[in-house]
């Protein structure tokens, strides 16, 4: 397993940093210098109001189905008709609640036109992620893989003609969700028929079966409510601060530039999660230790995280500068804090994933509905004190209280035997890769060629410390 997870999540790696770094720091920046901060903030406060009841889409099915499939492949066929149907009929009971809610908080017609759009978008999106969640289940890595950027692929191709084709017209934010629209529809319609060649099914014969859909919801019902909670502390932030505030879009937007790179980041961790889950799901079911493969994940995404949030919190205000023309200092602010949540972030893929393939999902619900309650709390008494700043904090606070919240409950549930030695190489990681930026700041080069150092240095020192140990890894891709 510690083969397979290595050979698949670096070619999971290589495609997504081959195709989204471009498609958030190239293109959905430019989006943002071209529209400016207050219609991008209109647009992404709209975004992250329909991911907020995202959770309806899906119910817990795509998780619930990554772990059922691989631990029972022969299921797929038999139940990808009947989940479909399922997952249709979910989407319509997210466009009613999502709709009245909008109504609730007095969205006005431009906010509920732009809403359906968005929304539509997200039912793609969650219809692509079950699609891909029988790939993984099936162990079709690289399909996945493949599949993971073709969205953003197309995307980068049509909003580059758009952007810079030198058309006759004016691009704006409908434009932007109408092309993301054609990208995740067309990503769809691949995937469906890739499953369906995998199931040996020739053509889609809808089956609805309400004992079977009842059955899945029952036992999706404790991931559905998981990740509501969870994505209310996430991405409820923005839709607070469009309300809150006066200037409430200009607030959203600059909070949005700042996230922009964390949201790069934590794609490439995310990856860690669709890979660990039905490899966990596997290992558990046939009772194999599973604590190798937990210490070599986490240590991955942490020497990434740490490397990633310092340096970043170091040349906040340069990297601003390269990608934005206004409000630097403001978002600079906002992303010093922000990345910093990349940490905890990273290790809640590891172990949250872990604590989800167990099926301990009441402990992760009880530590989810802390943290939602926790982070709204938070941006209720800052965002009115610090703006988007204040929404950071209360991010990064959440994040880090249920980051270690996860740490404990796995300690307690699998008794994995405390590695102080381990503990200790990763402080000493913390230590240095702080000293390593203090350092490359005072190097007399440009700034990018300062970055560049430290990033290398920082790989280096944790390949010194035998925290990356580069022979082990060499030698598992080799010999298993």
């Amino acid at each position: 397993m510690l083969k397979k997870f290595i050979k698949n999540i670096a070619l999971v790696i290589f495609l997504n940093l081959l195709i989204k770094p471009f498609w958030i720091l190239g293109i959905d920046r430019s989006v943002q210098n071209v529209l400016g901060a207050q219609e991008y903030g209109f647009y992404y406060a709209i975004f992250n109001f329909s991911f907020l009841l995202n959770i309806l889409l899906d119910f817990g099915i795509t998780n619930f189905n990554n772990k059922n499939i691989a631990q029972n492949n022969h299921l797929l066929r038999k139940h990808l008709s009947s989940i479909i149907v399922l997952k249709l009929l979910l989407a319509v009971i997210y466009l009613i609640i999502t709709l009245t809610g909008a109504i609730i908080i007095r969205y006005n017609f431009d906010h509920i036109m732009l809403l359906l759009v968005c929304a539509f978008n997200q039912f793609l999106i969650s219809f692509v992620l079950y699609l891909r969640s029988n790939l993984s289940g099936l162990h079709l890595f690289k399909i996945d893989s493949m599949i993971s950027v073709l969205d953003r692929l197309i995307m980068i191709l049509i909003c580059s003609i758009l952007l810079w084709g030198g058309l006759p017209i004016q691009f704006n934010v409908k434009l932007y969700v109408y092309s993301q629209t054609f990208a995740y529809l067309s990503t769809a319609l691949i995937t469906l028929v890739i499953v369906f060649r995998k199931a040996k099914s020739k053509f889609l014969k809808l089956n609805w079966n309400l004992p079977f859909s009842i059955m899945i919801i029952k036992k999706s019902f404790p991931f559905a409510v998981l990740v509501l909670l969870m994505t209310f502390y996430n991405r409820i932030d923005t839709v607070m601060m469009e309300r809150i505030l006066p200037d409430g879009a200009m607030q959203s937007g600059i909070y949005a530039s700042a996230y922009r790179l964390l949201d790069a980041t934590n794609m490439i961790a995310y990856l860690f999660a669709v890979l660990l889950l039905p490899l966990f799901s596997k290992m558990l079911k046939y009772k194999e230790s599973i604590e190798e493969l937990v210490k070599l994940s986490f240590t991955f995404l942490f020497i990434g995280a740490i490397i990633i949030a310092t340096g970043c919190c170091f040349y906040s205000t340069e990297l601003m500068t390269l990608m934005y023309k206004e409000h630097i200092s403001a978002s600079a602010n906002v992303f010093g804090y922000l990345m910093f949540c990349f940490i905890p972030i990273s290790s809640s893929y590891v172990f949250g994933t872990l604590l989800t393939a167990n099926g301990n999902l009441k402990y992760l619900n009880i530590m989810a509905a802390c943290g939602m309650i926790l982070n709204i709390t938070l941006n209720f008494i800052l965002i009115p004190r610090f703006y988007a700043a204040g929404s950071a904090m209360a991010s990064l606070t959440t994040q880090f209280l249920t980051s270690l919240a996860q740490v404990v409950i796995v300690q307690r549930i699998f008794k994995f035997k405390v590695n102080y030695k381990f503990l200790l190489v990763l402080l000493l990681f913390v230590i240095g890769v702080v000293l390593i930026n203090y350092a490359s700041k005072q190097l007399h080069y440009k700034w990018i060629v300062n970055f560049v150092i430290m990033t290398g240095a920082c790989f280096l020192y944790a390949n010194f410390i035998r925290l990356l140990n580069i022979r082990k890894i060499l030698k598992i891709v080799k010999n298993g």
